[in-house]
């Protein structure tokens, strides 16, 4: 009996056989949750984030009327600025990590490594889309709350929501690109100091606002929405392609510190050129084109707003608005049909036309000039809180004069009164409504009470007249309001005579305006 020995045709691993290309990117990935934790466990990241996420969570929770109906177009651009203490600590974290083994100078024990410096640095490169993702979740967060409010306005932009997610991963990605250019960790504060005092310089001397060189800034400093909201159509804002030419430059710096750590393979390479290719073309798409249509546009919606927008019925009166404001007619429905029910005369049944307007077509914080239209009524983008008080006040001063421009001036007549009471009377807290719909927050004296055109001029007499009827039967005064309505709409009628028609003592201030005639 014989046996034979078997061959061996195969050849037996070295050591010096390079390790399998998913064996290394399972090296990358496991190096990249390692590192992903080391920041996690860095007190300037998490001190930042837990501020960034009390910051967000005490905006949700603040109680303000017009909280109550956010116009998400603004909503998603809120999200931005959040967000960038925090993204400044990873920038200034993750340059940290990357420097470490050159801090304690062991550098040289990774040569004895199978893993080269350029996977390294994608490790920590990777590190930081976690934290990204956990921005974007924040972001999320916040806008689907307000989305989901029943009073929601319109609709927000995803690459508006988008910056403030690729502003963290930016950061991230630069402090890995500073470390492999200037490896010392004074440049990442150095760093951030010379980008803001270029983007306070650059905003002075050049003033991005309303430029499109702005949006070549990754994060848009010079935006500000602090104005009274416009169709999304009318804002002009490239934000598609701010959130492609932000990606794709994470994406170039990223493999610019890979080619610095020695990755020049191919797919290295390659993804470099095709960065490079969509940061051009996001840089192209974001200059403005056809900016006479959108110019002709905002002043449509500005001159001659009838042309863009739809109208309902309700009561007899005519609700206008723009199409993203639809669902907010039957609230202003509810503050006519309240002031309405106090007039008395023809008034009581007057078909009005609420108008929604807009000032030049822009997001700016300016007053309306008061409708010359008859039995036209002004209404702004804004609503709920105090506006819904200042609406009412044009309201009843086209009740009470006929237009806005008639009877929104300043007079020391008796119209004042009425218009203040078609206002106050039937407000379930008047007088807390009549301090917040003046200026000064006053309910003594002279002041202006705010509306959404120029507003309304009161003296001290009115103002106490008015006061003086708020601390009476609301029955007993819209009774008098009513017998005594030609009286008490008429220019020729004083404070004085209005108090002794409406049954409450005259007013002892002197008027200091001469009355119209």
């Amino acid at each position: 009996m014989s046996t034979t020995t078997p061959t061996i045709t195969e050849a037996a691993p070295t050591l010096t056989d390079p390790p399998h290309e998913g064996r290394r990117a399972g090296a990358v990935l496991a190096l990249a949750r390692f590192e992903t934790r080391e920041l996690l466990q860095q007190v300037p990241v998490l001190f930042f984030f837990a501020l960034y996420v009390g910051f967000v969570a005490l905006r949700l929770m603040s109680r303000d009327g017009m909280d109550d109906f956010p116009v998400l177009n603004t909503v998603d651009r809120r999200t931005q600025a959040a967000p960038l203490l925090f993204a400044v600590a990873l920038l200034i974290c993750t340059n940290a990590a990357a420097l470490r083994s050159r801090k304690h100078a062991t550098v040289q024990q990774f040569d004895v490594l199978a893993m080269e410096p350029w996977r390294r640095t994608l490790a920590h490169v990777l590190s930081v889309i976690p934290y990204a993702a956990l921005t974007a979740l924040v972001v999320g967060a916040e806008f689907t709350r307000e989305a989901l409010k029943p009073g929601a306005i319109g609709h927000g932009s995803l690459g508006e929501l988008a910056v403030g997610p690729l502003s963290v991963l930016l950061a991230g990605i630069t402090g890995v690109l500073l470390a492999r250019l200037l490896p010392s960790t004074f440049v990442p504060i150095l760093f951030v100091i010379a980008v803001y005092l270029l983007v306070v310089l650059a905003s002075g001397l050049i003033g991005f606002e309303g430029k499109w060189e702005g949006w070549l800034s990754p994060i848009l400093f010079f935006d500000t929405s602090g104005g009274d909201p416009v169709p999304a159509d009318l804002l002009g804002r490239p934000a598609g392609w701010h959130a492609l030419y932000v990606t794709a430059l994470c994406v170039l710096l990223a493999c610019a510190a890979l080619l610095l750590s020695g990755g020049r393979t191919r797919a290295v390479k390659a993804a470099t050129v095709l960065a490079l290719a969509a940061t051009a073309a996001g840089v192209i798409g974001q200059i403005p084109r056809n900016t006479a249509a959108l110019e002709a546009a905002r002043k449509t919606a500005s001159e001659t707003p009838q042309k863009v927008q739809s109208c309902t019925t309700y009561d007899g009166s005519t609700y206008c608005s723009f199409p993203e404001w639809n669902g907010v007619r039957a609230d202003w429905a509810e503050v006519v049909h309240r002031v309405q029910s106090l007039a008395g005369g023809k008034a009581a049944e007057a078909r009005l036309t609420i108008r929604q307007r807009i000032y030049d077509g822009e997001e700016v914080d300016a007053a309306l000039d008061p409708s010359s239209t008859p039995g036209e009524v002004t209404v702004g983008t804004r609503w709920g809180g105090n506006r819904v008080p200042e609406f009412a006040v044009g309201a009843a001063a086209v009740l009470v004069g006929g237009s806005e421009e008639v009877t929104l001036q300043e007079v020391c007549d008796a119209r004042a009164v009425t218009i203040m009471w078609l206002v106050l009377g039937a407000d379930p807290t008047p007088m807390a409504t009549f301090q917040n719909v003046r200026l000064n927050d006053t309910t003594t004296g002279s002041d202006q009470v705010l509306a959404p055109t120029n507003g309304l001029s009161m003296t001290a007499a009115q103002t106490t007249v008015v006061r003086e009827l708020l601390a009476r039967p609301r029955a007993e005064t819209t009774a008098r309001v009513k017998a005594h309505w030609a009286e008490l709409t008429s220019a020729k009628t004083t404070v004085a005579q209005a108090a002794k028609l409406l049954g409450v003592e005259a007013p002892k201030e002197k008027e200091t305006v001469k009355c119209e005639e």
